[in-house]
């Protein structure tokens, strides 16, 4: 299928634009290279090494992956640097997060002592080492702790066998959470505690990386492909979303509204502005409902309607559930197939 016109495709079919796509990476890397810090993509948004391959080759210092299972994929394809931003509970995932580190260097967050113990335990039976960063919980208050529970785990992490203390992580790193994080430090610092590694992350959060001055790398996904979302936060414009869902009208039964091949299963069913994606070519058109299959647009505040049978390529708005809907993703440049991607670690979601 490579070197094929975009119109072999059948429809839906994920196409990334690999004109956007290489430019949006060199951006990123040269914006944290302005800064002086490392990055360190997030492979979810994308879950295909190829890809990943790419990022590395501009620069980044190696990846995050958000579970163990997309970890154990890119460990397979040669990664040897591999960040797991996340809480590994549960013995059976701890095991397997052991065993990799035999062949990689692992990361992993935590935010609890329970965590600790768990990775302390598999660890040890491994007899490998894993390194461990505190998450501070942030201003959206998902993971993490506060500054004191911060200091006693970094302090239980470096008195154990087989882990230790690697930093802290923030996400989102928005310079609002600044002087949670240096009262970290200044604990840590007056326990003699080093923190070498600051990692921040988020969508957003380069935009506010330089009034972080204390991060020493940065984690973002998204960026790699952008999405509807993106430029809703303002984090970037449409000029710069990869990523589209090309789709066919199937039905057309009255003036104004068309029935699309892409629904829920294709584009997912997160909403901006109650429009479950950004159709190119009708700015003004609204995919307001989505079934599994079918995507249903009103196209009354548009000038002209499309008929069964034409082409629509819709700006999705998550990029990263997209990817984990598809079996493969197509790279285009000029509206000719340059990449046949499959989605190694499509639902490898524990």
């Amino acid at each position: 299928m490579q070197g094929q016109s975009i119109d072999a495709l059948e429809t839906p079919s994920v196409l990334i634009d690999m004109d956007i796509m290489e430019r949006n990476i060199a951006q990123m890397q040269k914006r944290c290279d302005q800064l002086g810090i490392s990055f360190r993509p997030h492979i979810k948004t994308h879950k295909i090494p190829d890809i990943a391959r790419r990022q590395l080759e501009a620069g980044a210092a190696g990846i995050a992956c958000q579970k163990v299972s997309e970890a154990e994929v890119f460990a397979a394809a040669g990664f040897h640097d591999i960040q797991i931003p996340y809480n590994i509970v549960g013995a059976r995932k701890t095991q397997r997060l052991a065993e990799l580190a035999r062949t990689a260097h692992i990361s992993v967050t935590i935010d609890s002592r329970a965590v600790v113990d768990g990775l302390a335990a598999a660890a040890q039976q491994a007899r490998t080492h894993i390194e461990v960063l505190v998450e501070l919980v942030s201003l959206g208050k998902r993971t993490g702790t506060t500054p004191a529970d911060a200091l006693m785990l970094a302090q239980h992490i470096s008195a154990t066998d087989n882990l230790g203390f690697a930093g802290l992580m923030i996400y989102p790193s928005d310079a609002a959470i600044r002087p949670r994080l240096l009262e970290t430090l200044e604990m840590l610092a007056a326990a003699g505690i080093p923190a070498k590694t600051i990692s921040g992350g988020g969508s957003g959060a380069i935009r506010d990386a330089h009034l972080l001055p204390e991060l020493t790398e940065m984690r973002v996904g998204t960026y790699v492909f952008y999405d509807w979302n993106s430029v809703s936060q303002s984090y970037t414009t449409f000029e710069h979303c990869a990523m589209r869902v090309r789709a066919t009208v199937v039905s057309a039964n009255e003036a104004s509204r068309v029935i699309l091949d892409a629904g829920s299963k294709s584009i997912q069913s997160e909403t901006v502005g109650g429009r479950f994606g950004y159709i190119e070519e009708f700015p003004d058109a609204r995919l307001h409902q989505v079934n599994e299959e079918h995507g249903y647009v009103d196209f009354s505040a548009c000038a002209a309607c499309p008929a069964v049978g034409d082409i629509l390529h819709i700006i999705p708005v998550h990029t990263c559930v997209v990817t984990n809907l598809h079996n493969r993703l197509f790279g285009v440049r000029g509206g000719v197939i340059e990449q046949v991607w499959e989605v190694a670690a499509r639902g490898l979601v524990w």
